[in-house]
């Protein structure tokens, strides 16, 4: 059958119609998809340079005290920010990790992304040297006294108030229950630093 000059025959035009008709739906499922399956958001600390920042700072401390480590470095199973191998110190900013190591003869540290490098010569399990990388971030608060606010607790809670205002705070942030995940996570490190300063603990852990 021949056709016009000019005129496309209709096999093409049915070819075209239904390419168009199958994109427009391609498209419609992939806005569909992302709208019910949307993709996960970076992390925000991340995304903003908040732990970067942080392992910037404890890299400048520890070469500062002249301290050998390792960092992205795996330590019975879990991978740590920091290793210290003349020490077997494992610094994380997971407190996952943190319990994990913590049943090993491994030392864990767990650092917050609040907590400015130069605290972590507190947090080591040993003597470091003083040593002087500028002025004192005046501006961010102790992290001790940031875990204890982030619980909603003062610094003089007792262990028991640090475990049940953890308790109550979990139910809020967590994200089976509509909380955000970057929420939990400083809850959860929160929840580590307080138990560890909190009235009475070194009392208990010993007994």
């Amino acid at each position: 059958m021949q056709t016009e000059p000019g005129v496309l025959p209709e096999w093409l035009l049915l070819g075209l119609v239904l390419g168009a008709a199958g994109t427009l739906v391609v498209a419609g499922l992939f806005v569909l998809a992302n709208r019910v399956f949307p993709a996960k958001r970076p992390n925000r600390q991340a995304t903003d340079g908040g732990e970067m920042r942080r392992r910037a700072e404890l890299r400048e401390y520890l070469t500062a005290i002249d301290e050998q480590f390792a960092e992205n470095h795996f330590v019975e199973g879990q991978h740590v920010a920091f290793y210290l191998p003349k020490r077997d110190v494992a610094i994380t900013f997971d407190a996952r990790a943190y319990y994990r190591i913590e049943r090993s003869p491994t030392i864990p540290v767990l650092v917050e992304h609040e907590m400015p490098g130069v605290y972590l010569g507190a947090r080591l399990p040993f003597e470091t040297p003083e040593v002087d990388l500028g002025p004192d971030p005046e501006d961010e608060p102790h992290p001790t006294v940031q875990a204890f606010s982030e619980l909603g607790l003062t610094q003089s809670a007792s262990l028991d108030d640090v475990k049940s205002a953890y308790r109550e705070r979990v139910k809020e942030v967590h994200p089976d229950h509509g909380g955000n995940e970057d929420e939990f996570k400083r809850v959860r490190e929160a929840y580590t630093t307080a138990k560890q300063h909190a009235s009475g603990a070194s009392r208990q852990q010993a007994s």
